[in-house]
């Protein structure tokens, strides 16, 4: 009986012994070259699985890593392959999109479980793939939150690749014009950003999602913050999750605020433990590493979501396996893909791993029903002085929640902080005598210091300084120059040269912030947009043309007018000899005459169609249906063209025409006759003269070939254009160009703006009060401090407002009447013309069948002799065609009583013997 019991119990333990794996199990990674921190990730999870006998007791993995090529389908096909002839139990990786379908092809096809760690645009349930990164569409929904909890109305997207745009394309749906504006914009791939850069700096955009891969973000924040794009005013979403891995020290001091997402954190213990025991594998030797692997040295801060998420991935694979090994008999074996078989256990395996769950370096990794990553957290971060900080989570679930509210938009807030820095602080700040920005202020007493002057510039130092507490003196640039580079000897002049030479602390008014002074000073966030526009006498009127009368009509509808006097005359001519009606006998007394007469000759008609026309009449009427039908058509025709034109008449008598000789840069560019300039070394030279726009350069060559375009000041610049009787154009800033037309009533704009800038305070460079200052001049901005002090200047003050009146008169004018205004009436002419045709030509047949009955003659002989009547177009006269028996009694008087006496006499009556005759004197 023992030994029964103890045969039991052998047999028991070999049977166990026979479900459990393998002692040695392995598993396949693919990788590119450049993923060496993957690869090291890779290894070390599976040492950490073989160290660790609580997950897999019996049995130990074995890495299996191949080095792919990132294209190349058929070499990484090749080696998935020989990995199956391994009897691998799982394949992780590659990260490349084009070569990781074939790999899930395969694997699917051998159901060998396939596990990925990739953003995958078009991430769906596999067969035999698990993926652990978080679903695109869940990750979208995080940009949305933020952009809804920062308040941003509008906002710039700056994507590197067509992936960064559907990874925001729940974003790109928000937009909507009443509520959301977005912009998008791509970066350049040769690696200069700073062109994209700029044009979204011009803009004023200050909101800005930006989406780039980990390998350029750092450079472009730096171009970003190169062209000014990175001020205290600027906000910035940054959607790669590897934002703590780069050095963003050059950016913690500027007070942009930049917010970041985190799937890793690198203050969790569990990361912070493995990252040690990854150093301390490698110092001791424990494990195999290459000698490139050993030089990686990954902290917590250097620790990408790739490297994360491969190591969590192995690790999964073998809790997976282990309850695998508990439920069936596992074994392994090696696949060929050139012929039919799988592994049995592929599903159950791959199953296992989405209904696990475990805390990993990239958090708790859950899969819901579809095998998508769900109920992971992103940590919300935010760059401050001391690096990133934490201000709050996003969860799949209960979505964003913040610890704090953000600071993006600046206010009083951001200036208490700052005002400490600049309390009881004098600044010596430069200004120029140039209206409205700075004057001598009129007073009947002497003044001194600060009250010597007034203007914008004066008002906005004023309000800034009570915002920021700061004191302030004023001192005028007497040269008037206001700043540019000598190419030649490297030097500059002017107020950027005194902020350099530390004479002055600031400089304020209208000085545009170019690319060239921003690398000499720094600036403000512009406190005024502008463009450059020209300067030009306004137009003068066109003395009257001696034809004006002509005007309301185009030349085109006089001709047609013409053609239809012409046509309907003629038209009435043809009719009138058709229609029976229009013959009427020339002696009412007198029954049956010989001949009868036609009222509309060729004379008659053109006089009664013109006649209609004049509206004067005449004393000519129509009797026939066709005819009376194409007077009335044409007395309509004449109704509609006669009150189009004495209104249209109306309009160009009271409308005074302008001329005006050009109307954009591209005409002044075209022609010679007038001139055009600008100031001497100032921005608006400068702009034509760096500009590669092919006009522009035009028009650089010209001022260049004629040095006396130029003028000292803006002043000089518009006296020219006002005594130059319209033979110059002054090209200014748009802004100058409202101040002095507010008051010159006598010049004008000419077309829009050429280029986009802004104004803004100067100040040495790396000053530590720049921020400051933009915030407050944001804050006056925003209570609309800015635009009130405009106003004042612009419209109020010194003159403004003179030429309010003038201009709002207006310069409208009347325009020609084409074809298209009144071609619906010559439509209606041809048609009523062509109908009474049809209705003339009925009459005649009519006509002659009825004679042809009554006196018994052929209808179509008869019909022949009119047509040949009316084509003959000669006579107002014909002949009355009569009966038989009326010619041979004619015949009879002419035998009876002599030819001469027969043609002076009519017969009395149809009846009438030969004696029934009497002469026409004694009937008349």
């Amino acid at each position: 009986m023992k030994y029964s019991c103890f045969a039991v119990i052998i047999l028991g333990l070999i049977a166990q012994w026979s479900l459990a794996l393998p002692d040695t199990i392995p598993i396949g990674g693919l990788f590119e070259a450049s993923e060496e921190a993957e690869l090291l990730a890779f290894r070390h999870s599976v040492n950490k699985i073989n160290s660790d006998r609580s997950i897999l007791p019996k049995s130990k993995l074995t890495a299996k890593a191949e080095i792919v090529t990132k294209h190349d389908s058929f070499s990484v096909a090749n080696k998935v392959c020989q990995l199956l002839g391994m009897g691998v139990a799982g394949i992780f990786g590659p990260s490349s999109e084009t070569t990781s379908e074939d790999v899930e092809s395969i694997c699917d096809t051998m159901e060998v479980p396939h596990v990925e760690t990739r953003w995958d645009l078009y991430q769906r349930r596999g067969t035999m793939l698990l993926n652990l990164y978080p679903h695109p569409a869940a990750l979208a929904r995080v940009y949305v939150d933020l952009v809804k909890a920062w308040r941003w109305k509008q906002f710039t997207v700056i994507y590197e690749d067509d992936d960064g745009l559907v990874r925001l394309g729940e974003l790109l749906k928000i937009y909507d014009p009443k509520g959301y504006t977005v912009t998008v914009r791509q970066l350049d791939q040769e690696g200069n950003y700073r062109y994209i850069l700029r044009k979204i700096k011009r803009s004023g955009e200050t909101n800005i999602v930006l989406d780039c891969s980990t390998e350029i973000l750092y450079e472009v924040l730096k171009q970003a913050q190169q062209v000014g794009l990175m001020a205290s005013h600027h906000n910035y979403i940054i959607t790669n999750p590897d934002l703590h891995t780069i050095d963003l020290e050059p950016f913690q001091y500027g007070g942009t605020n930049i917010t970041g997402v985190q799937l890793i954190d690198p203050d969790d213990p569990l990361v912070n433990a493995t990252l040690a025991e990854w150093a301390e594998t490698e110092r001791t030797g424990r494990v195999r590493m290459d000698e490139s692997l050993l030089t990686l040295n990954i902290t917590s801060t250097t620790l990408r979501v790739g490297t994360a998420l491969m190591y969590d991935a192995v690790q999964m694979f073998g809790r997976a396996l282990h309850q695998l090994d508990s439920s069936q008999n596992v074994r392994l074996r090696a696949l060929d893909c050139n012929t039919e078989g799988n592994w049995e256990h592929g599903f159950s395996l791959i199953n296992f791993m989405r209904v696990s769950e475990m805390k990993g370096l990239s958090g708790v990794i859950h899969f819901d029903n579809q095998g998508f990553r769900t109920n992971f957290v992103l940590n919300i971060v935010e760059l401050t002085e001391q690096g990133l900080n934490q201000i709050g989570t996003w969860n799949s679930s209960e979505g964003l929640n913040l610890t704090r509210s953000h600071s993006g938009s600046i206010g009083s807030g951001y200036i208490t902080e700052h005002m400490e820095s600049l309390q009881n602080k004098t600044f010596i700040i430069l200004t120029a005598l140039s209206p409205p920005y700075g004057y001598l202020r009129h007073s009947s007493t002497k003044l001194s210091g600060n009250d010597r002057f007034e203007g914008f510039g004066i008002d906005l130092i004023h309000e800034i300084s009570l915002l920021l507490g700061f004191n302030y003196t004023f001192r005028i640039q007497h040269d008037g120059v206001y700043g540019s580079l000598n190419r030649k000897t490297g030097q500059w002049n002017g107020m950027i040269r005194e902020l350099m030479d530390y004479r002055a602390d600031l400089a304020i008014t209208d000085l545009t912030i170019t690319y060239d002074r921003e690398g000499a000073a720094d600036f403000t966030m512009p406190f005024m947009n502008l463009g450059i526009s020209i300067l030009y006498k306004k137009p003068t009127k066109e003395p009257p043309s001696l034809f004006s009368f002509l005007s309301p009509f185009s030349r085109e509808v006089w001709m047609y007018m013409l053609a239809a006097y012409l046509g309907v005359s003629i038209l009435l001519f043809f009719m009138a000899r058709i229609s029976p009606a229009e013959w009427n006998n020339p002696y009412p007394c007198i029954e049956e005459p010989d001949t009868l007469e036609n009222q509309f000759s060729l004379k008659n008609s053109l006089w009664f169609t013109i006649g209609s026309l004049m509206q004067q009449g005449s004393e000519i009427a129509p009797i026939g249906v066709s005819t009376r039908m194409v007077a009335g058509i044409w007395w309509f025709f004449t109704l509609i063209m006669v009150s189009s034109y004495t209104a249209n008449l109306a309009a160009f008598l009271t409308v005074e025409s302008m001329s005006t000789p050009i109307k954009n840069a591209e005409d002044l560019a075209k022609q010679n006759v007038i001139k055009y300039g600008a100031k001497r070394d100032g921005s608006t030279a400068a702009f034509f003269r760096d500009s590669n726009y092919s006009t522009y350069q035009r028009m650089w060559e010209f001022m260049v070939n004629n040095p006396d375009v130029f003028t000292s000041s803006n002043d000089e610049g518009v006296n020219r254009v006002k005594n130059s009787n319209g033979k110059y154009a002054f090209l200014m800033e748009s802004t100058s160009i409202e101040y002095v037309v507010e008051r010159e009533c006598d010049v004008s704009q000419v077309g829009g703006l050429l280029d986009a800038k802004g104004y803004g305070i100067a100040m040495r460079k790396d000053s530590s009060y720049r921020n400051a200052l933009s915030a407050a001049v944001l804050k006056l901005q925003e209570v609309g401090k800015l635009y009130a002090l405009k106003v004042k200047w612009w419209k109020e003050k010194r003159g403004g407002g003179a030429c309010r009146d003038d201009a709002s008169k207006g310069s409208g004018a009347a325009s020609e009447l084409g074809l298209p205004n009144v071609g619906g009436v010559f439509v209606v002419l041809i048609g009523g013309v062509a109908l009474a045709c049809v209705i003339a030509w009925l009459e005649l047949f009519w006509k002659v069948a009825m004679n042809s009955i009554k006196n018994k003659t052929p209808f179509w002989s008869e019909i022949k002799e009119e047509i040949k009547f009316v084509f003959k177009c000669h006579g107002s006269t014909k002949p009355v065609r009569k009966k038989e028996d009326e010619k041979e009694e004619k015949s009879v008087a002419e035998e009876e009583l002599g030819e001469e006496v027969a043609a002076d006499i009519v017969p009395l009556s149809p009846y009438a013997t030969p004696y029934g005759y009497v002469k026409k004197e004694r009937m008349t």
